[in-house]
């Protein structure tokens, strides 16, 4: 990581490293990822039929911005750990996923 002016040390414009990226550097209290993957919460997501993945997935992001501005440190780890888990499977199952050319910025 590069030099930060900021004085939690991380860096201007938050563009460098992601909030994914950052959590394991959390020192102090803030708990980064629980111990054991036994504790880990939430159903494996190759166990779950797609349009229970797909829910799961609709759910996170409906909560997503609050759970940023206002959850634990602890809750927002682990809300970002299920997202990428939940995500991973849903491209594993569809890579050739439909991509609508509006949606594209080089055109």
């Amino acid at each position: 990581m590069t030099a930060s002016g900021r004085p939690d040390g991380f860096p201007t414009g938050g563009t460098e490293v992601s909030p994914e990226q950052r959590i394991p550097e959390w020192g102090d209290d803030r708990v980064a990822t629980p111990a054991l993957d036994a504790d880990l919460p939430g159903i494996d997501p190759a166990e779950l039929a797609d349009e229970d993945l797909v829910r799961e997935m609709q759910s996170l992001h409906r909560t997503r911005l609050d759970t940023l501005r206002h959850a634990t440190d602890s809750a927002l780890a682990n809300h970002l750990r299920r997202t990428a888990e939940l995500e991973t499977e849903y491209l594993a199952r569809h890579p050739g996923r439909e991509v609508d050319p509006s949606r594209l910025r080089d055109a």
